[in-house]
């Protein structure tokens, strides 16, 4: 007997227990109330039912046990998250022997309704046979400065090549900003080996930039608040002398006179220390003075007036 009619066989028992007669009436009269209230009793029941019925999707799981996990996986994992709701394929095909899709899922199962923890598969267009390439519960993730590498091992196992070894699904995510994830393509599979045989995948997505550091350094702070104080005294000072005091022009900035003396010292400042003569050491050349046309005869031109 299924959760729903047993929730509706107690309600109509509890409801004719109460008031028989009530019931009864209902039933056969078929009311507007009580078929609206027998209504929302079977939805109820039925998503009750359904919610118990959807399992929850598995998700990575680190090789080793869950202790043996480290913080900087952990940390990887979830920075991947944002790409667990999102499937690729990418299709590739060599001459009429080879004709394969691989789908691939961050994190999830690429088929959940199968249990087989397959998060990259390949599917054979020409007999539609299906191979896991890798499983999310053999998972490994590492990263560099601007790329992580999601490694799904326990696939199926190859039949001719690689001494039998089970299949390996390697992805790297490479940084692209702006970008949530794009360009899924396989580069290569390694199978002429006799182990570590593996695919290599790729893809980019800005989850694999480094996060961009937003602190402010000391001196970006110091910086900051000098400007602002001095932005503070320049307004405020204006306004106060316009509005109260009743300044105009050049007396409107606060404290005028003083920064007015203090431009003058500064600039005598500099010329008594980059001045590189003393002040009383005499000019490099000699003008045409007084001093050099001597001294002139009183009667130098007494011979020419008439006697």
């Amino acid at each position: 007997m299924s959760k729903s009619s047993v929730i509706a066989e107690v309600s109509l028992q509890g409801a004719e227990t109460v008031n028989p007669p009530c019931s009864l009436w209902c039933v056969s009269r078929m009311s507007s109330p009580c078929h609206t209230s027998a209504v929302l009793l079977v939805f109820m029941a039925l998503a009750v039912h359904l919610g118990a019925e959807q399992p929850k999707e598995r998700s990575c799981d680190v090789i080793g046990d869950e202790s043996s996990e480290s913080q900087m996986e952990r940390a990887l994992l979830k920075k991947l998250e944002p790409l667990s709701e999102m499937r690729f394929n990418v299709t590739v095909e060599k001459g009429k022997t080879e004709n394969y899709v691989y789908s691939f899922r961050v994190c999830r199962e690429v088929n959940s309704t199968l249990h087989d923890f397959g998060g990259l598969v390949q599917t054979d267009r020409q007999n539609g046979k299906t191979t896991v390439i890798g499983r999310i519960n053999e998972t490994q993730v590492f990263n560099g400065s601007d790329w992580i590498m999601l490694i799904y091992k326990g696939g199926d196992s190859y039949g001719r090549h690689c001494s039998g070894e089970k299949r390996r699904a390697v992805i790297m995510i490479s940084c692209k900003q702006g970008v949530t994830a794009s360009s899924f393509s396989i580069i290569s599979e390694e199978r002429e080996k006799e182990q570590d045989c593996f695919y290599l995948f790729e893809m980019d997505s800005s989850v694999a930039c480094p996060a961009e550091d937003s602190h402010l350094s000391v001196g970006s702070i110091l910086l900051i608040t000098f400007a602002s104080l001095i932005a503070v005294y320049i307004i405020g000072g204006f306004l106060y002398q316009r509005l109260v005091v009743g300044a105009k022009g050049m007396e409107q900035f606060p404290h005028f006179a003083f920064w007015q003396d203090l431009g003058n010292l500064v600039a005598d400042g500099c010329d008594f220390v980059c001045r590189s003569k003393p002040r009383n050491a005499p000019a490099a050349y000699r003008g045409v003075g007084d001093d050099q046309l001597g001294e002139e005869s009183e009667e130098r031109d007494d011979h020419l007036l008439p006697m």
